[in-house]
């Protein structure tokens, strides 16, 4: 069972500050919020808080004063939002409406995945899987844009199945005759291997 990170709020961070002035080790702050003392140890030294004793060394510039929780929350919505990769095939882009005219022409993802591979090798940003490309088509918000796009696909699913095969017939065996498919002389059980176990070995049989 995973458990989901939740990121220190600001109410968190202005309780660490308070409790950092005041002396309150670690292990402290971490039971009073319920968090993970290493939690509160990343939180420091990511915004860099040094104990007084400490002497400086290289990385990132350690501030004697001590936590500042006005500028750890500043820093952290700056990374967070520096962290998110847009999207490749976003709106207007000039990859889009290269994958949105081939898609008109109704070619597959498959098939315009390897076009613009072999038209731009070497160029990953003019590039796109058949995975973006169905990512980009049922990520979207249903409604008529989304039932056009669908309606270009070959299948014209509302929404994509999964690769796997997961639809009820994993484990059966193929050309197989139904139980009741069977000679007339099997009801008398007359020949060895009519009854239900009666050829199998053991101690008990």
């Amino acid at each position: 069972m995973t458990t989901e990170y939740v990121h220190l709020s600001a109410e968190e961070r202005g309780a660490i500050m308070a409790m950092k002035q005041q002396g309150c080790t670690t292990r402290l702050i971490g039971r009073t919020l319920k968090r993970a003392p290493s939690t509160v140890s990343r939180e420091l030294l990511r915004n860099g808080w040094r104990r007084p004793n400490q002497d400086m060394r290289m990385g990132r510039p350690l501030i004697a004063e001590g936590y500042n929780a006005v500028q750890a929350g500043k820093r952290a919505r700056r990374v967070r939002r520096a962290a998110r990769q847009p999207r490749k095939l976003c709106n207007g882009s000039a990859l889009w409406c290269c994958v949105r005219g081939m898609l008109d022409q109704l070619w597959s993802p498959q098939q315009i995945a390897a076009i613009l591979k072999r038209n731009h090798p070497g160029q990953p940003r003019l590039q796109a899987s058949h995975e973006t490309i169905y990512t980009a088509i049922y990520a979207r918000p249903k409604g008529e844009l989304r039932k056009e796009l669908t309606s270009l696909l070959r299948q014209s699913r509302g929404a994509r199945r999964p690769n796997g095969r997961v639809d009820g017939r994993r484990g059966t065996l193929s050309d197989m005759l139904s139980i009741h498919v069977r000679p007339p002389e099997v009801n008398d059980r007359l020949v060895p291997g009519h009854w239900e176990g009666d050829l199998i070995k053991g101690g008990a049989n």
